[in-house]
């Protein structure tokens, strides 16, 4: 009996150590389906939505409701998240693996709790756990963010795990530019019978597509592909700088010049905010690199190729200007000047030179707030109102993704932030916005402390090591938080960002590891 005892006792540390490697790997492929094949799902679904309103608004009514670009992403990332997750445990249970001992985890664990506690106090629950139908931004995606955040922090991955990202994005990017490109030119591929059969192949018998759908690319909204395609951009331009192999480094500035592309036909200004933010990021690993004369090349590059791509698309459409270089030059070359003599007003025409005549007599009108647009394009007023709100329930505030059935539409004072007075706000228009108005300011303190040393860690070691792994991963990091300043989260982006930073971290904490054990 002794000897069975003794027997059981016993492990064989090679056979868990390849058990190991091989769960890693396993894991490993579940992530880059995430990362590569997930932001590629664009499939019509229709859903039932239980509205906590009662209401005769369109957008604020249950009933069934269509949705292109959410459903079979969260789907997708749910059950990978689940068979990711399992292995992991598996893997910790019976074959002695271990979890990185860092601060990170106590980080990660209070936002789970603040996430849960937040959703159990909801006012409006049911939204608070799935989030709205067309976004999928709710209590499950963001546990399963943290959840593929913490699996990917405490892995072992491939020498060539950068590679394996960087070439897993390359159809991303590739078919999203075909897409916007065809949008942009104005032979949109929703109109496509084939493509439309595609998108259409769940879709319960009797159901279509609305009249008007057209498709940007496989994200939800202009916005999301400008700030997704503005990370991709700052990515693949420091992987260009950084990468040593000439050839793997022109491919990697090919795609860079692509996302670009992408970026300034979404026509929206917080992607070009963002590149130009992390532009001195990128010029600072340079300075760092190995092959200082190749990387700004590189650079010189990306920059002279950009030019001609900014002026045939701003011919196209002069909105590219307002949007990205109209932020700071106000004049836009590409606006073709009209005679100021001759107005059209609703179809009709009017010469500035005709003087109209008013009726004498005065009446008592209400003082309404005058027309106008706060910064941000109606950020400002958004985010004022949701700080008000936030007041009403400051520590757990009101459940994620439940913001537009707690907004106070239809306010007078709608005119004066956002120029018209019947606009639903559907979403905070801030990452940091609906996770402060979502988790309360519990739960905001608790992601900023993760967020902060996600940086701080990767950055420190960064300095320290140069390995350009952490360099490039890490500016796709920030570049997607400080994206996340304009634009709210997603499946499609943040599932796969949350990603690239567990790997970030997984990397830099074997890093200090190895390190330590060397100083020791």
């Amino acid at each position: 009996m002794s000897k069975f005892y003794e027997k059981v006792a016993y492990r064989d540390i090679g056979e868990d150590i390849q058990s190991q490697k091989s769960a890693d790997k396993w894991i490993f492929r579940l992530l880059l389906i995430i990362i590569g094949f997930v932001p590629l799902i664009v499939m019509a679904s229709v859903i039932e939505v239980q509205s906590p309103l009662i209401t005769n608004v369109s957008a604020l009514t249950g009933g069934s409701k269509g949705d292109l670009f959410t459903h079979y992403k969260a789907l997708t990332i749910l059950i990978i998240t689940i068979l990711a997750v399992v292995l992991f445990v598996a893997k910790i249970l019976f074959m002695n693996g271990e979890i990185r001992k860092t601060k990170l985890n106590y980080a990660i664990g209070a936002f789970a709790v603040a996430i849960v506690l937040s959703t159990i106090f909801s006012p409006n629950i049911s939204i608070a756990l799935y989030g709205q139908y067309n976004r999928a931004d709710g209590a499950i995606s963001w546990l399963c963010y943290l959840a593929l955040f913490f699996v990917a922090m405490n892995i072992e991955y491939p020498n060539k795990v950068l590679n394996y990202i960087l070439y897993a994005l390359y159809p991303f990017v590739i078919l999203n530019l075909f897409i916007i490109t065809m949008n942009f030119y104005g032979n949109d591929l929703l109109q496509k019978a084939v493509v439309k059969k595609l998108v259409m192949l769940f879709l319960p018998a009797g159901s279509g597509l609305s009249e008007g759908s057209v498709l940007v690319g496989t994200l939800n909204q202009w916005n999301y592909m400008s700030g997704m395609f503005a990370i991709m951009t700052v990515m693949f331009l420091t992987a260009a700088v950084l990468e040593k192999h000439i050839v793997r480094a022109i491919g990697h500035l090919i795609i860079t010049i692509m996302s670009v592309a992408v970026m300034l036909m979404s026509i929206s200004t917080s992607g070009f905010l963002t590149v130009c933010a992390m532009m001195i990021v990128v010029l600072f690993a340079a300075l760092r690199s190995e092959k200082k004369v190749q990387s700004f090349i590189m650079i010189a590059v990306f920059l002279v190729a950009t030019v001609p791509v900014f002026h045939v698309l701003a011919s196209k459409d002069a909105r590219v200007w307002t949007e990205s270089v109209g932020f700071i030059v106000k004049s836009n070359p590409y606006v073709k000047e009209e005679s100021a003599l001759v107005t059209s007003v609703n179809g009709k025409v009017e010469f500035s030179w005709i003087k109209k005549a008013y009726a004498a007599e005065k009446f008592d009108l209400p003082v309404l707030p005058e027309r106008k647009t706060s910064a941000g394009s109606g950020r400002a007023y958004i985010w004022g109102k949701g700080l008000e709100l936030l007041k009403e329930r400051p520590l757990f505030g009101y459940g994620l993704d439940t913001f537009m059935y707690n907004f106070p539409h239809y306010n007078i004072d709608t005119r004066a932030g956002m120029w018209y007075d019947n606009i639903i706000v559907d979403k905070p228009h801030s990452i940091y916005m609906g996770l402060l108005y979502g988790t309360g300011i519990i739960g905001f303190i608790f992601v900023i402390v993760l967020l902060v040393m996600s940086l701080f860690i990767p950055l420190k070691m960064a300095v320290k090591q140069n390995q350009s792994t952490i360099w490039i991963l890490g500016i796709a990091w920030v570049a997607y938080l400080l994206q996340g300043f304009f634009n709210d989260s997603i499946p499609g982006v943040s599932a796969v960002m949350w990603i690239i930073a567990g790997i970030l971290l997984s990397m830099t904490l074997k890093n200090k590891e190895q390190i330590d054990g060397r100083d020791n």
